[in-house]
């Protein structure tokens, strides 16, 4: 199921109101959603449902030893190292062996490896790092392991954000499951504008743009001339943007009609005065979790400047890494880490006024090899746009444009107008609030095409 589609929304409805029904009941309640998330899961692909369950055995487990007296080094690296591995297995195992079947070609003894490889189970890289967190901060002492398989279940595998995030800290969730279910018209008024607000990025913004400009250009870059090329560029920049942030508004929005708060996972990205800026609010929750399970472990800002390089670049090149097993996701993290490095020894935030459009040409310009599936796409769009055919051959380029600006506008649009908005928005009518958001929803699907692409993250 897809959050913009009917199959959900029906879906939501029933869940909802069976929670209402219960929402007094904390046990009852509980189950209520895991049984839903199991469901929303299962719905995708019902054989790695065992999987997700699997997983979640090993960090209530993994929690329980934690919590004892004694050594514990052994099982936080057995845990962790057990998740990695399933995470590896899933993830990159068709990686290693299409680069082991293209260096046996290049050495004259061809082999088909194909039969040898997985499927990727949908959200996999977002419920491990969930699981992740939970061994972490039980080991922090900054939660105390739980006894309830349940409350490790719910977490990890909550459907708002179980396939593409928000990660949600166990911190932070675990303190939700023991709260009191209640909701106030505040509460109501901002998850109906999230839910709008993310509904219209994805499905009139991102869809659009993929289908009239990026998917075609990036597809076929010697068909089109360069301002084509460039406005492609600028379009998968604005896609993505809308694509994923717009599904993380819909999950924060749908969660917190369920009681439950997740932090934001975007702040303005393109707004960004550096390149650190920039990871600071862009999938900031991934981000966040890059840096304290990660960059942190490995050494951070301790040590030799030399050691210091080090860790960035591993982790950035990890980071992109992260995003799929492509040779094009480690160029693009390795590139933002040694560009990261770069402003960070020579201070070029400090120092160079005009720092900030370096920084935004310099995201937008990466973008090129993550969208593009190999490097031979890579050089072939960037051929593209420098061939000096300056054309255009897209007879949808008014359309594209209006786009291309609302999705920029909707970056750049000052966050501290969203309280007034949700403050005059609060204080209407419980039956005009629904009113609204019904209509909000007609209007979004009245102006989509047929069929809701996948979101963007779900391939990651």
């Amino acid at each position: 199921m897809i959050f913009p589609t009917i199959s959900f929304i029906i879906f939501y409805i029933i869940v909802i109101t069976l929670y209402l029904v219960v929402s007094s009941a904390k046990n009852i309640r509980k189950y209520v959603l895991i049984l839903s998330s199991y469901i929303f899961y299962a719905a995708w692909d019902w054989r790695f449902l065992a999987l997700l369950v699997f997983v979640s055995f090993i960090a209530w487990g993994a929690g329980l030893i934690l919590e004892r007296e004694g050594p514990k080094y052994r099982i936080k690296l057995i845990s962790i190292s057990s998740l990695l591995i399933i995470l590896g297995l899933f993830k990159y195992y068709n990686f290693f062996i299409l680069s082991l079947q293209d260096l046996f070609r290049e050495t004259f003894l061809e082999r088909d490896l194909l039969w040898l490889s997985f499927i990727l189970p949908l959200g996999i890289s977002f419920y491990i790092f969930q699981a992740i967190s939970y061994i972490f901060d039980v080991d922090r002492k900054q939660l105390s392991a739980s006894k309830d398989f349940a409350n490790v279940a719910l977490y990890i595998s909550f459907f708002p954000q179980l396939v593409a995030g928000p990660i949600v800290r166990a911190s932070s969730f675990f303190p939700q499951i023991k709260k009191n279910y209640s909701i106030n018209q505040r509460t109501i008024a901002e998850a109906i504008l999230l839910i709008s607000i993310g509904l219209f990025k994805k499905i009139v913004i991102a869809n659009y743009l993929a289908i009239l400009i990026v998917d075609p250009v990036f597809g076929f870059p010697a068909e089109h001339g360069s301002f084509d090329t460039l406005l492609a560029v600028l379009a998968y920049a604005v896609q993505i943007y809308c694509d994923f942030s717009g599904y993380s508004d819909m999950a924060i929005g749908l969660a917190l009609l369920l009681g439950y708060r997740f932090p934001p996972n975007f702040n303005q990205p393109y707004s960004a005065r550096s390149l650190k800026d920039f990871w600071s609010r862009w999938h900031i929750s991934l981000s966040s979790w890059i840096r304290d399970y990660l960059y942190i472990p490995l050494g951070g800002n301790k040590g030799s400047k030399i050691r210091q390089a080090i860790v960035l670049l591993v982790t950035m090149s990890l980071a992109g890494l992260w995003h799929g097993a492509s040779w094009n996701f480690l160029v693009w993290g390795a590139l933002h880490g040694t560009a990261l490095l770069t402003e960070r020894l020579l201070s070029l935030d400090k120092k160079l006024p005009f720092y900030r459009y370096f920084t935004i040409i310099f995201v937008l310009s990466l973008w090129i090899p993550f969208r593009s599936g190999t490097w031979d796409e890579t050089e072939n769009l960037v051929a593209s746009m420098f061939s000096g055919n300056f054309y255009f051959s897209n007879g949808y380029y008014p359309q594209i444009t209006v786009l291309v600006t609302l999705g920029f506008l909707m970056n750049f649009i000052p966050i501290r107008w969203m309280p007034e908005i949700l403050k005059k928005f609060t204080i209407l009518p419980a039956v005009l609030k629904a009113v609204c958001f019904a209509l909000l929803i007609l209007l979004c699907f009245a102006c989509a095409q047929d069929g809701v692409a996948p979101f963007i993250y779900f391939q990651f």
